[in-house]
């Protein structure tokens, strides 16, 4: 293990690492947004059913790289210029949308029927019945595959070196092409990736226990 080159280049890695935990965090919240919009989208608008299943088949059906690569380079041909930050966050997000609209799909159908009747017959109009009724109850069921996308997420976020985002994988390849050494720059990249997959884990877990703690059975009275 060559100390003095990770201590060389430590700073080169500290940035990468920055740039991936930024844009993997905007890339997680806008994909959760619109995969709810598409599956709301899906359910109650006619109109927009067919579109929204449609995008939901090709972004699950096409290599996330084929999608950054139209995004990127072929953009500009139908006046779309984004910058590689830019394309990169837009890729994860639309990639991610179309899977996180299939596991809200998921919550919403293991919310019981009856409870739906009940809020309608109550005078409960739809959007206090998805705020008060539909999302508290899903929260906890949809919280461990919602992880679990976005640690996909997260992994596949080394393909943005393809478009020249200087995140941490890009940054490894640096240090490779600049050291010739190979051993310890993608040692320290799956460590750092590790950690941060580890750490959504665990937030993650964390989180899950919160709201199902009143899931709990009572400890029984001494």
């Amino acid at each position: 293990m060559n100390l003095a080159l990770l201590a060389a280049y430590w700073p080169v890695v500290l940035s990468g690492l920055w740039t991936t935990v930024r844009l993997c965090a905007l890339s997680i919240l806008l994909g959760l947004a619109l995969g709810l919009a598409l599956e709301l989208g899906r359910q109650h608008l006619r109109l927009l059913r067919l579109p929204c299943r449609l995008y939901i088949e090709f972004f699950r059906g096409s290599p996330i790289l084929i999608q950054l690569f139209l995004l990127y380079y072929a953009g500009p041909g139908i006046g779309l210029v984004l910058d590689p930050e830019t394309a990169g966050v837009a890729g994860l997000a639309l990639y991610g949308a179309a899977y996180f609209a299939e596991i809200y799909r998921s919550g919403f159908e293991a919310i019981p029927p009856g409870q739906i009747e009940a809020a309608h017959c109550l005078g409960i109009g739809p959007l206090r019945t998805l705020l008060r009724i539909k999302l508290p109850q899903m929260t906890a069921l949809i919280l461990p595959p919602m992880v679990n996308q976005a640690i996909v997420l997260i992994k596949d976020s080394a393909v943005l070196s393809i478009i020249t985002v200087p995140e941490l994988t890009k940054a490894t390849t640096k240090i490779i092409n600049e050291t010739f050494s190979i051993a310890e720059p993608l040692l320290v990249l799956g460590v750092l990736y590790w950690l941060l997959v580890a750490g959504l884990s665990a937030a993650g877990a964390g989180l899950e226990a919160r709201l199902t703690r009143h899931l709990k059975p009572a400890g029984r009275p001494s």
